[in-house]
């Protein structure tokens, strides 16, 4: 199979969920919420059917609490979560250690909020080699125009703004796949 070096595999990805917490997530408009939930938990369930690693961060938990339930339900029992109070996951105790030793470079995103955490995360990714894909119907912001400026400026800056669906076929890459009837699903 012909590929471009922008294309991502399963064996060559992480999904990074940002700071999908709660109390922030109650700040977001609700129809963008809901949406970035929802493609969030599909991307979840195609990772761990693909066993692609999954990273969860929680911006100062203490204060914002843990990740959304809905999120944390679909999640494998071995995902980690790294809590922070940097607004670069990058930044994160192990973090960067453990992306590290997953041996990919692709890192998918998905969460909350694109213009902050999302975007410092992302640029940090890219200072590191890593080539970061950021989720657009999975990420959102307080204010929409906040996340189409954040989506510009990160994709500006070399990351890849793709969508749920896109990562969900590039990861199968043939209806042959013999997961392609699971994941495929997923979409209807």
């Amino acid at each position: 199979m012909i590929d471009h070096a922008n294309l991502i595999a399963a064996e060559n990805s992480v999904l990074l969920i940002v700071d999908m917490q709660a109390k922030l997530t109650a700040s977001m408009p609700q129809a963008d919420a809901e949406l970035m939930i929802a493609n969030t938990g599909k991307l979840i369930e195609a990772a761990n059917t693909l066993a692609i690693p999954i990273f969860v961060t929680e911006q100062y938990p203490q204060g914002l609490g843990s990740t959304e339930t809905a999120v944390l339900n679909r999640l494998p029992v071995h995902s980690k979560t790294y809590p922070k109070t940097s607004f670069s996951c990058c930044e994160a105790e192990g973090f960067t250690q453990a992306l590290e030793q997953t041996e990919r470079r692709k890192i998918i995103l998905a969460g909350q909020e694109a213009h902050i955490c999302v975007l410092q995360t992302a640029l940090a990714l890219m200072a590191l080699g890593y080539q970061a894909y950021i989720v657009e119907d999975a990420v959102c912001s307080r204010n929409p125009q906040h996340k189409t400026n954040a989506l510009q400026r990160m994709q500006q800056q070399g990351a890849t703004v793709t969508n749920y669906e896109s990562v969900l076929f590039e990861w199968l890459k043939d209806a042959q796949h013999p997961d392609f009837k699971t994941l495929s699903a997923l979409v209807r």
